[in-house]
């Protein structure tokens, strides 16, 4: 079950669920979302591996990020690909999912959103895919509304929670590493 608004602004007071939201997210959220807000972009460099038992992620290269002092607005080319961070960060309990899908301005401006699922016990910023698969330039402006998160309830118990690598939100693994 997607968990609405009340129940969201609930487990913020009390969980913490979602950090550094937008007076906009605080005091009018929309629907059953909580929009959330572009604070870096990263270049791709080198190559990467996944393997059975380990992996290898390219490096990344900062090449923009979010000041609230001051306007910031980043070109995408077609065809190129950047690696995203969000502003906000979220701490989910045992008991609570969350499932992230892009704003429509992007996929109706030709940019895939490439996002995924926090299973419960993820604590950290999100990182997620942003591609422009068009022919034209694409401008955003960091600090951007460009993702909605929604949070669900799991019923029933479930074995463990997150406890990965990416745990707190680190961008790369650049070195290649034993998976757990």
């Amino acid at each position: 079950m997607i968990l609405g608004i009340s129940e969201i602004q609930k487990l913020i007071k009390e969980k913490k669920i979602i950090q550094n939201l937008s007076k906009r997210e605080i005091e009018e959220p929309e629907g059953t979302v909580i929009d959330l807000r572009l604070d870096k972009l990263f270049r791709l460099e080198g190559s990467g591996f996944i393997g059975i038992d380990e992996r290898k992620t390219p490096e990344t290269i900062e090449v923009a990020s979010f000041n609230e002092d001051e306007t910031q607005i980043f070109k995408i080319k077609p065809q190129e690909y950047y690696l995203t961070k969000t502003v906000e960060e979220v701490n989910l309990p045992d008991n609570i999912a969350a499932l992230f899908k892009p704003r429509s301005t992007l996929f109706r401006s030709g940019l895939i959103l490439r996002t995924g699922f926090a299973n419960p016990g993820y604590s950290g910023p999100l990182y997620f895919g942003l591609f422009n698969a068009s022919q034209c330039d694409f401008q955003i402006e960091m600090g951007a509304r460009y993702c909605s998160v929604y949070f669900m309830e799991v019923k029933g118990s479930i074995k463990n929670t997150y406890r990965g690598q990416w745990q707190g939100g680190r961008d790369s693994a650049s070195d290649l590493e034993k998976q757990i």
